[in-house]
């Protein structure tokens, strides 16, 4: 592998003049992986995170054989439409939610499938003799915030995704936080209501049931029964388009969802002390449907000095960028220091 090429001569201070090395991004390449309800999305990246192939394969089943085979699928198919050689592959990279221990590479609980203890990583290194390396979704996603976007140079900040679900990255220090077991950042399943909708995960209440995109609809469908939503909402586009064209039912679900979102993330900055918030996800297509309500609602319930000092930063979503994340999980493997990879331990 070509991984350093020489550059120009440097100036010379009395001796020979010194050749500068510099990586060659095309050297070698990593596979990225977002495993989502449905689907597998892939991407094929060199060294700077580039895509340069991605491709989308549908799940047949929920089962964990059927996505272990789809992954595999989508990284061989990766590989052979971008005419990369095994020896030039430095590992694949998976993003998936739930709770994950990123160091064994074990799903420890997917909200999604209902899976547990499953060992995702040793499934796919038998299937493909390349390094695997295995986390949150949200975390991937932050990862690559703090590499290559509106996270770089930040010690302290959290990622915030709305979509099918909600979910959060934390940086703290520089570091991924990951909490005792691979846990934190369940934001979604933070209680708003106690009194309120019931969750996929067996409690009430919880942000995710008033903000992301299954629980807009499902409110959308309550709508329409009692007559408040003249035509039927198939999917969540159909909804941003009522409201843009001012439904005040679709106008208000965005609105009420906005501020349940503004009042948790308001928590988080409470708690944390972030230097910034980024939002991002499939959620994010909504615009200032959402996000209007949500700065009212965090300033309105964050202490001031706190709320003065946080940026808050709507990223403009990406179909690569799960996929993306999860390739950097590789390049971190490869390129950070030991010292910086030491993970943040919870006290005992």
């Amino acid at each position: 592998m070509e991984l350093i090429f020489e550059k120009e001569a440097g100036d010379s201070s009395g001796g020979r003049r010194p050749i500068l090395l510099a990586l060659n991004p095309q050297g070698a390449y990593v596979v990225g992986l977002k495993l989502a309800a449905d689907h597998v999305t892939g991407a094929l990246t060199d060294l700077e995170a580039t895509v340069h192939i991605k491709h989308n394969e549908q799940l047949r089943d929920g089962t964990v054989e059927t996505a272990v085979e789809t992954m595999l699928g989508v990284v061989r198919k990766i590989l052979k439409d971008g005419d990369v050689r095994r020896k030039k592959l430095l590992g694949v990279g998976i993003g998936l939610a739930g709770i994950v221990d990123a160091k064994q590479g074990i799903l420890r609980y997917s909200p999604i499938f209902g899976w547990r203890d499953v060992p995702i990583a040793d499934l796919m290194h038998s299937g493909i003799n390349a390094p695997i390396y295995v986390d949150n979704d949200v975390n991937t996603l932050t990862l690559t915030e703090n590499w290559f976007g509106a996270g770089q140079g930040i010690d302290n900040f959290l990622t915030v995704t709305i979509g099918r679900g909600v979910g959060l990255g934390i940086v703290v220090n520089g570091q991924i936080y990951r909490g005792g077991y691979g846990g934190a950042g369940e934001f979604g399943h933070t209680i708003i209501d106690p009194d309120g909708y019931a969750c996929a995960c067996g409690k009430r209440g919880c942000l995710e049931t008033l903000v992301s995109d299954p629980a807009l609809l499902r409110m959308a469908r309550e709508a329409t029964a009692q007559g408040e939503i003249p035509n039927k909402v198939r999917d969540i586009e159909d909804l941003i388009a009522l409201a843009r064209e001012g439904s005040p039912t679709a106008l208000q679900l965005f609105k009420n969802a906005g501020s349940a979102l503004g009042l948790g993330i308001a928590n988080l900055i409470t708690l944390f002390n972030p230097q910034l918030v980024i939002v991002s996800g499939e959620g994010a297509r909504a615009g200032d449907l959402l996000f209007d309500a949500m700065h009212e609602s965090i300033e309105k319930f964050v202490m001031p000095d706190l709320f003065e000092g946080t940026e808050i930063r709507i990223d403009v979503w990406d179909d690569d960028a799960w996929a993306r994340g999860a390739a950097s999980l590789v390049l971190r493997e490869l390129f950070e220091s030991p010292v910086l990879r030491e993970e943040i331990k919870t006290p005992a």
